[in-house]
């Protein structure tokens, strides 16, 4: 029997739930399971079965502000920080492979433990993807048109990118590991194996190593009882399910269900946490969380911050989606998602009520987004995340002792 050792990084729910799923998809006939996350997350982890070691993470807040200001994720000293304490969970685990999600420190730590790193992450950071990169919600975008902003940004990316490196790099050349470069991509997608939770449909790589391969999307709800009102909700009026999740900009949700308040819908709101500021609609009925799985099925249309995680809760469901977008990642998301015909992005710094309407009533009117989105429902299907991360497992080498990039 192997020893697995998941490790999330508790800043925003997303790099939480993946390895819970994941974790989950394991014969514990064949593996022992562990889970190394921030007690904070006690409230969800709690519910599974696996054995639990605490593994601090920087606070959301700290994370969130990070990315409105367009500074590295995590300094040195944090990184440093996280080191110290993977190894101590390491040690203290003793597994014959680590799976981590956004944990950037097990590019180090993992290599100097000489255990076997699976990462699991997006395919739009993979250096392998061809993206066009869209200026994310930063201060110059609140000084300047988006048009100028964002040739600002693409001609300063390369030096940008190369910014947010240096704090992984000053850390893996203390400990005489090589350098991974000064692209950012590198750093995001450094593992051992490095599995994209996401469709190869809509994120083709081009020329990719072996060790990296699409596991497809995860789709994933928290397991918690439904609130009072789940089974009263009806289906006379088309339903919109709303959530802009741990890293959306809250403050823009009681605008969001004011500009849907007029519309012939029913709209169920996951607030995750964030509670809701002044009087609800009428056509809303509001959750701190919902099962978002079932949430999408009975949608239809999705609206959220443009993340992976509940965008793929609506296309697996055939649903179009609806991105308010902040940061790169939602953008880098939202735009395949655009493209292929499923969705529309819009700018959580351009927020305007009639622009949301007038998309809401576009999508839920258009016969080409739901066709679009129900074919990549069917394409959702077919890349299995659960049967193809059980293969991969049943296939990886055990304990080697790699220390460069991949």
């Amino acid at each position: 029997m192997s020893t697995v050792l998941f490790m999330a990084e508790a800043a925003t729910l997303a790099h939480v739930a993946r390895p819970l799923f994941l974790a989950g998809c394991l014969d514990s006939a064949r593996h022992r399971v562990l889970l190394a996350c921030d007690p904070r997350t006690r409230w969800l982890t709690g519910k599974y079965p696996f054995e639990t070691l605490p593994l601090p993470s920087q606070s959301s807040e700290r994370f969130i502000e990070a990315l409105a200001k367009g500074r590295p994720l995590y300094d040195t000293a944090t990184l440093e920080g996280y080191v110290r304490d993977d190894l101590a969970t390491i040690e203290r685990a003793q597994p014959d492979l680590v799976v981590g999600d956004f944990r950037l420190s097990l590019s180090v730590s993992a290599r100097l433990a000489k255990v076997p790193y699976l990462a699991i992450a997006n395919a739009y950071w993979s250096p392998w993807a061809r993206v066009r990169y869209r200026v994310p919600s930063l201060p110059l975008t609140r000084l300047l048109p988006i048009a100028v902003a964002d040739a600002l940004f693409n001609l300063a990316r390369p030096a940008a990118f190369a910014y947010h490196c240096l704090p992984l790099e000053r850390v893996r050349r203390r400990h005489g590991l090589p350098s991974l470069g000064f692209d950012l991509r590198r750093v995001y997608c450094d593992g051992d194996q490095v599995l994209y939770a996401d469709l190869p449909e809509l994120f083709p790589l081009r020329d990719a190593p072996p060790e990296h391969r699409f596991l497809g999307p995860i789709v994933w709800s928290p397991p918690l009882t439904p609130p009072a009102w789940w089974d009263s909700a009806g289906d006379e009026k088309p339903i919109v399910y709303v959530t802009l999740g741990s890293s959306g900009v809250a403050d823009l949700l009681p605008g969001l269900l004011a500009a849907l308040a007029s519309l012939p819908v029913t709209v169920l709101v996951a607030t995750a946490g964030h509670g809701l500021a002044g009087p609800v609609p009428a056509n809303a009925l509001v959750a701190d969380y919902l099962p978002g799985e079932e949430a999408a099925r009975r949608s239809r249309l999705v609206i959220c911050n443009g993340g992976s995680p509940t965008s793929q809760q609506a296309l697996a469901a055939g649903v179009p989606v609806i991105g308010i977008a902040t940061n790169l990642d939602q953008f880098l998301n939202m735009a395949a998602i655009e493209a292929a015909g499923a969705g529309l992005t819009l700018r959580a710094d351009r927020f305007a009520a009639a622009r949301l309407r007038e998309a809401a009533m576009a999508l839920l009117r258009s016969p080409r987004a739901t066709e679009s989105a129900r074919r990549l429902r069917g394409a959702c299907e077919a890349h299995d995340a659960r049967r193809n991360f059980r293969e991969i497992m049943n296939n990886l080498p055990t304990r080697h002792t790699k220390g460069g990039p991949s």
